[in-house]
C-alpha cells in the first residue's frame, strides 16, 4: 500500500511565494543531472517520462526518489502503480531520452525496445542501469509529487557512459 504523506506546513503554504519561477527554472538549467526513463504499468498500457529528478536516498533499505508533475499524462498511471521503472540512460540514448520528454509521443512503439520487466514493469532496453522498485509514498510538493521508491530488483551493467542533461540539452562527458 502506498502512503501519501503530507508535509503540513511546507505543502499548504501559499503558492506565491513572490520567487519567479522562470527565475527558479534558470537557476535548474544550471545543475547538470543525470537522465532517467521512469515506467509503469496500467490499465491502458505503459506509461513513462524523461525525469532528470532522480535521487538516491538511502542505502539501507535502497530507497530512491523522483518528481513528477500531477498535469503529466503519465501522473495518473505512476499514482496507481505499486512498482516502477528506473532506467539510468547512457550516453547514446540521447533520441530515447527525447521522445520520452516529449508530449503525446507513442513512447513505447517503434523504434523503442522494451519489455516487461519483474512485477510486470516496462523495461527499456540497452539502458545503462535499470531497478525495479516498490513504490513507498507520494508526497505532495507543490504541482507535483514526490515518489518514494525501494529498489526490489536491477542491473548496473549496461552500455555506455552517463547521458546528462544540463543548459535545457543533453550532453555526454567528455572523452
Amino acid at each position: 500500500m502506498t502512503a501519501i504523506i503530507d508535509l503540513g506546513s511546507v505543502a499548504g503554504q501559499p503558492e506565491d511565494s513572490g520567487f519567479d519561477p522562470a527565475r527558479f527554472r534558470s537557476v535548474f538549467r544550471r545543475h547538470a543531472a543525470g537522465v532517467a526513463v521512469i515506467t509503469a504499468m496500467g490499465a491502458g498500457g505503459p506509461a513513462g517520462f524523461t525525469a532528470t529528478s532522480l535521487t538516491s536516498v538511502a542505502a539501507q533499505p535502497p530507497l530512491l526518489s523522483f518528481g513528477i508533475s500531477v498535469t503529466s499524462s503519465c501522473w495518473p498511471t505512476v499514482a496507481q502503480a505499486d512498482f516502477v521503472g528506473v532506467h539510468i540512460l547512457g550516453e547514446h540514448q540521447e533520441a530515447l531520452a527525447a521522445v520520452f520528454a516529449r508530449s503525446g509521443a507513442d513512447r513505447f512503439g517503434p523504434p523503442t525496445a522494451w519489455s516487461v520487466g519483474p512485477h510486470g514493469v516496462p523495461l527499456l532496453d540497452a539502458v545503462s542501469a535499470w531497478l525495479v522498485c516498490r513504490v513507498e509514498a507520494l508526497v505532495p510538493a507543490g504541482d507535483h509529487r514526490l515518489v518514494i521508491a525501494r529498489a526490489v530488483a536491477g542491473d548496473p551493467d549496461g552500455p555506455g557512459g552517463p547521458l546528462l542533461y544540463h543548459q535545457g540539452d543533453f550532453h555526454r562527458l567528455p572523452s
